[in-house]
């Protein structure tokens, strides 16, 4: 195990965050993830970095929207605020103990919380679009993500290492393998503009006119695996209904269905948590599309109820409501990106420009 994290570790900061000497990386993870975060330090520190480690611990984001009062719902915590703003690298290691702690949080202490912290939030879009802050978001695997997935622990451990790309004797070799096959579809994808997504229940079409593909190649996300765009807002109209179950805030909805005219959402269903879609529909921003994308990685072959690795299914598509990526172009502003995945394995397609590129979960160019 210490030899894989080790492995894990030189994956994260020499190909993911591209650590160089003098640097300044800030790492945030949980307890929980320790075995890896002092192997990260260790390579880190090996590289010439300075590390800044935050540790949460169990139940500190629910002990805190709980207990705060106003005051503290609206200050900022100083190191993470510093390290969006000045840092040069960003490493956020998931590792949940409870993936259902802030499902009874309070509406109103989060919309505070949120307004707050929505200078840090843009700073943050706005370095890691130009990746003036290197970022990246990986897993480490947990008893809860595990049960979440279905899986026993130590099979867990096995999918997210092999979507990972852990078990090839050179990890960044095989990433830089994904970037030069999927480098091809972003090419042909950044020459067209109308694209549309056509499957069971699903006519959908939206225009990527000025707008840029990108290659997702695993710097930004361990596991990657996808290309995407964010489309011209008020080009996307049709029908797309969402295969898997999307989760928020703890919450599941599922069977969601939706309507979409001149880039607005105006009719919606869903088999389940239809109130919640209901709320989220009500943020700025939330009705309209901030991404569209095509999910490469077939190493992740099943549902994990997990959006790092669920987005990345070879053989689906996801459109994300709400905030845009302004490495992409887009403009939409909002304080969500809800990412709603769609299997295409069954007869799905995709036209670019009027051209079939795609059919039942594969590329055929």
């Amino acid at each position: 195990m210490t030899s894989m994290l080790a492995k894990y570790a030189q994956l994260l900061v020499h190909y993911c965050v591209e650590i160089k000497e003098g640097e300044r990386l800030y790492v945030a993870s949980t307890t929980l993830a320790e075995p890896l975060v002092r192997e990260v330090y260790r390579e880190a520190v090996r590289a010439g970095a300075q590390v800044e480690v935050d540790l949460s611990f169990r139940e500190k984001g629910n002990i805190f929207m709980k207990e705060a009062g106003t005051a503290q719902l609206k200050y900022l915590p100083t190191l993470y605020k510093k390290a969006m703003e000045e840092f040069d690298a960003y490493l956020n290691i998931m590792a949940p103990f409870n993936l259902r702690e802030d499902q009874a949080v309070d509406p109103e202490k989060s919309r505070i919380r949120k307004a707050a912290t929505k200078p840090i939030s843009e700073m943050y879009f706005k370095r890691t679009a130009t990746r003036e802050l290197k970022r990246n978001l990986c897993q480490y695997p947990t008893l809860a993500n595990a049960q979440e997935a279905g899986m026993s622990f130590e099979d867990y451990e096995k999918f997210v290492y092999s979507a990972c790309r852990l078990y090839e004797d050179d990890p960044a070799a095989a990433w830089l393998e994904v970037r030069r096959s999927q480098q091809r579809i972003v090419d042909l994808l950044n020459k067209k503009e109308k694209v549309q997504y056509k499957g069971e229940g699903i006519d959908i079409t939206f225009s990527a006119k000025g707008r840029t593909w990108i290659n997702s190649d695993g710097q930004t996300n361990m596991p990657s695996g996808e290309v995407y765009t964010s489309p011209v807002e008020d080009s996307v109209n049709g029908v797309i209904h969402y295969t898997y179950p999307v989760v928020y805030a703890g919450h599941a909805v599922e069977g969601i269905t939706l309507w979409v005219k001149d880039g607005y959402v105006e009719k919606w269903e869903a088999k389940q948590g239809k109130k919640l879609l209901d709320d989220v529909f009500k943020l700025p921003g939330a009705r309209r599309f901030g991404e569209a994308a095509i999910g490469t990685n077939y190493k992740i072959d099943r549902f994990t109820k997990n959006i790092l690795f669920d987005e990345k299914i070879g053989g689906t598509v996801h459109m994300a409501i709400g905030q845009s990526y302004l490495q992409t172009g887009g403009k939409n502003q909002s304080s969500i990106h809800w990412d709603m995945i769609a299997d295409m394995k069954n007869g799905g397609e995709i036209y670019a420009d009027d051209e079939k590129i795609y059919d039942s979960g594969k590329f055929i160019f």
